[in-house]
């Protein structure tokens, strides 16, 4: 095989997705990964000056030819593993995992970074390329490079061992969540299952060459479920299996219990070898929370808001379930008394929304309030993707391409479980000129079947906002500088803001009724049904709350507080429920094993960050509401403020520019309906 014959190794503007296979892992991250070797004796060159144009571009050009091919890799063993697929990426993973380890902890590199931040360059350097450079020295202690050669040896160990247990966590996770199958025969034990969701079932089975009907534990299969069959025992035997996933009571072949300490344990070392008390520590040295105490305060704050209208909620379920004759609610029960609840109080079911919502027509609303706020059009363009059901879409601006989305919407074998957006490219100026962003959106919903065209709940809307916000973020970026483009560099309790900002925006009255058109009739979603869900919009807000909260604080004390070697995970999580939660499940729950969040993405001592960045978001879209959310001067200044500045300036001084002030909790409260408890939890 050739370079020429390698996709991976011939990325110029595009990846050729659907010719990419596992064969060309191996040779193309060989090849990419001695080019960056040669670039960095060229970098460490010490008869040669350290300047920007000598040190920083050169090994950024290397690095990011690594970097994309290799993302490439992992984007696909997310959204289409095979056996194949994830042998190469883990073959490949130590050698990637070591090099760019050992970069972060190259001592002669941090000298020529000190260097040139010495030099008299640095003074001439734009503001942006002396912001990335003292934050480039700022990893660079914060990965060890000063400390002596032994605990420095130590730190690159823990961390090639870290970025193998994270990616086997993930494995085992999605292993175990497709090992599990409920096949039924009897249609009666589909009793109170919408059709469409029956279909989907049908489909399933038939796929896998059976009769009947197969739920399984994807989402999208699984939650209906819990939410309509009336048969009990079913739903129990479901939830049991989709809480002990990737535990010892789960057959013990996927078990994600020995990772979990592990992690934590060299987690805890890490941190301790680069001088913090703990992870959380090193965790915050980045973010805008500075203390865990800092974090676990705001927490506990919401907390005392929260709790006693989730304690309210809680017992209107427990009342609710006794009239379907259940005098003991269980967590099996919990998902389908809601639903009826919801069903009696407000007269509606998220069954019927769901019918309202077809992909295209969300699809077309979505692109359109972004061409009403922001000036921008999205186009549906040819494009080589990783799988039929993949769009691919261009955004342009005055006649010109400003970004391009891949947008991959349904669950299927083989694709990673929840909803995220990535980034293939970010913006930045090379030699040839701008180099435009690319951004991929995942989700997990159903397909359509039969021939019929994919129906979304307004939960899935919401998730499609919020991705679409991240997206957004990146690719309406101005920056030129890769370093501070888009979502790079972004305070980690602040990247949420965009996206839950969009949240916000997909419950406006115009943008709701504008979107839908019934699956059959193609008629709009009726004002009296759009009244019946603003109406239940909090519902049960205060129990989602505390829920989030409960994972927050868990994760928070898990990397200040817990001692891997003597602590109990199940027992801190059980410590933290008792504190917060008003739902407590079996002892048999497992739910941290799946916990992947923490456990093999970036959100380790930052799930916080969801409830942080919420009060953000609903702090700026109080500027929305004031001016109306669709107003197009508001936009604009959301855009030139947050959207467009990257990380070329602190989070919180993009936040001052467009609101005038400092965030206050007081508009999640009243969003969430629970402002009358907020001077009661004020000293």
């Amino acid at each position: 095989m050739t370079a020429c014959d390698n996709p991976l190794l011939t990325i110029t503007d595009f990846v050729d997705y659907a010719a990419v296979r596992p064969e060309h892992v191996t040779p193309a991250v060989t090849a990419l990964a001695e080019d960056v070797e040669k670039t960095l004796l060229q970098v460490l060159d010490a008869s040669r000056p350290a300047t920007w144009e000598n040190v920083v571009e050169p090994l950024n050009e290397s690095l990011g030819r690594l970097t994309r091919a290799w993302g490439v890799v992992g984007h696909l063993q997310s959204v289409c593993d095979t056996p194949e697929l994830r042998d190469a990426y883990n073959r490949e993973l130590p050698r990637v995992s070591e090099l760019l380890l050992r970069i972060s902890l190259d001592t002669r590199l941090y000298e020529r970074y000190k260097a040139l931040r010495a030099s008299d360059e640095f003074s001439t350097l734009s503001p942006v390329r002396q912001r990335i450079l003292e934050r480039d020295l700022r990893d660079f202690r914060l990965s060890g490079a000063d400390l002596p050669d032994d605990k420095r040896a130590r730190v690159q160990e823990i961390g090639e061992r870290l970025s193998l247990l994270s990616q086997k966590f993930s494995e085992n996770l999605l292993d175990a969540t497709n090992a599990f199958t409920l096949d039924i025969e009897r249609e009666e034990d589909l009793d109170g299952v919408p059709e469409d969701v029956k279909a989907l079932y049908r489909a399933t089975a038939e796929a896998a060459g059976k009769t009947g009907w197969r739920v399984t534990l994807q989402f999208p299969s699984y939650l209906p479920f819990m939410q309509f069959a009336k048969n009990r025992s079913l739903r129990e035997k479901l939830y049991h299996a989709f809480s002990v996933r990737a535990s010892e009571l789960d057959g013990g072949q996927w078990d994600n219990g020995p990772l979990m300490k592990e992690i934590l344990a060299l987690r805890d070392e890490e941190a301790k070898l680069l001088g913090f008390a703990n992870y959380a520590e090193s965790s915050l040295a980045v973010k805008m929370a500075s203390t865990p105490k800092e974090v676990t305060d705001f927490l506990r704050d919401l907390a005392c808001h929260a709790k006693p209208f989730a304690v309210k909620d809680m017992d209107a379920l427990r009342e609710h379930a006794k009239t379907l004759g259940l005098e003991k609610m269980e967590s099996w029960d919990q998902a389908y008394v809601s639903e009826s609840l919801r069903k009696n109080r407000y007269s509606y079911s998220s069954d019927v929304v769901k019918r309202y919502f077809t992909e295209s027509t969300v699809f077309a609303g979505l692109f359109h309030l972004a061409e009403t706020l922001y000036g921008i059009r999205v186009e549906e363009r040819e494009g080589s993707t990783w799988h039929p059901d993949v769009k691919f879409f261009a955004l342009t601006e005055g006649g010109k391409d400003i970004a391009y989305l891949y947008a991959d919407l349904h669950a299927r074998a083989g694709k990673r479980s929840g909803a995220w957006m990535d980034s293939d490219r970010a913006r930045r100026m090379t030699k040839n000129g701008i180099e435009l962003p690319i951004a991929y959106l995942v989700c997990n919903f159903a397909t359509g079947v039969d021939g019929r065209e994919a129906t979304l709940t307004h939960a899935d809307v919401t998730t499609l906002f919020h991705e679409f916000g991240h997206a957004l973020h990146h690719m309406l970026t101005a920056q030129t500088e890769e370093a501070v483009s888009g979502i790079n560099g972004v305070e980690w309790d602040a990247v949420e803001l965009p996206s839950q900002f969009m949240e916000n925006v997909a419950w406006d009255e115009r943008v709701v009724t504008s979107l839908p058109k019934h699956v059959e009739p193609g008629e709009n979603l009726p004002q009296e049904l759009y009244a019946k869900m603003l109406a239940a919009k909090n519902f049960e807000a205060g129990m989602q709350t505390v829920r989030q909260i409960e994972f927050a604080l868990f994760d928070m004390l898990l990397h200040s507080e817990f001692d891997a070697k003597k602590d109990d995970i199940a027992d801190l999580l059980a410590r933290v429920s008792d504190e917060v939660a008003v739902s407590f499940p079996p002892s048999y729950n497992r739910f941290a094993n799946s916990f992947s969040h923490i456990f093999a993405g970036g959100y380790a001592a930052g799930y916080y960050s969801y409830k942080w960045a919420e009060v953000l978001s609903a702090d700026a879209f109080g500027a929305f509401e004031q001016t109306g959310v669709l107003n197009a001067d508001t936009g604009r200044r959301f855009r030139e403020e947050i959207l467009s500045r990257g990380s070329s300036r602190d989070a919180m001084d993009n936040f001052v520019a467009f609101r005038g002030r400092k965030p206050t909790v007081d508009a999640l409260l009243r969003q969430n309906g629970m402002i009358e408890e907020v001077k009661a939890c004020r000293p």
